[in-house]
């Protein structure tokens, strides 16, 4: 799977943003053209910040590789504005909220014969997790223990709270916990310049 160019990522962030103010405003988007690798099957996250606090206001997603990108860009923007934890984003919000936006490797299982060595194989600032435990399931980005300055075992134990899990359910036997890493393009202000993010971490 090749990278984004900085101008296919400003694109997908423009996008992701003409998607959701057109829906807001009631008006159907015509995309006339758009990059190939568009066209690929990758998952991708949209990520909504209010401006200039930089706090979060919806985060939606496809993680798997299921559907074209720029299909899967467009379900996760419009994900994004009815994202449960949070009300509705309305029109008027969209000039206070700047755009971020993930594009995701395909998930892969970290194998294990002993949970403890999840805190070797894990990487911050470089891996996402997503948990399965029955019908349990939960996904952090790869950005957000580095936002929080989490270490691995933290990282590990919010993923398992996010599924709604105990926190130290890693542990357990019978636990997948896949990884995978990000692309990440976000606004530095509403509708303004795009730039990659690159994410830092203890390694």
């Amino acid at each position: 799977m090749r990278l984004l160019t900085l101008e296919e990522g400003e694109f997908a962030v423009r996008y992701a943003r003409a998607v959701i103010e057109s829906h807001l405003s009631g008006k159907e988007l015509i995309l006339e053209s758009y990059p190939e690798i568009f066209n690929e099957k990758r998952g991708c996250f949209c990520t909504l910040h209010t401006y200039p606090e930089r706090e979060l206001r919806g985060c939606i997603g496809i993680p798997e590789p299921i559907m074209p990108l720029i299909e899967a860009l467009r379900e996760a923007a419009l994900g994004s504005i009815r994202d449960p934890r949070f009300p509705p984003v309305t029109l008027e919000e969209m000039d206070h909220i700047v755009i971020e936006v993930s594009i995701l490797t395909p998930p892969q299982l970290i194998e294990v014969s002993n949970p403890k060595e999840y805190l070797e194989k894990i990487k911050i600032g470089e891996d996402g997790l997503i948990i399965e435990y029955g019908p349990y399931r939960g996904l952090l980005l790869p950005q957000v223990p580095v936002e929080y300055g989490w270490d691995v075992e933290e990282f590990l134990a919010h993923l398992c709270l996010k599924a709604g899990l105990p926190p130290d359910m890693w542990l357990v036997e019978g636990v997948k916990i896949y990884k995978f890493q990000a692309q990440i393009f976000e606004e530095l202000e509403p509708r303004g310049k795009i730039v990659e993010k690159k994410l830092t971490g203890p390694h």
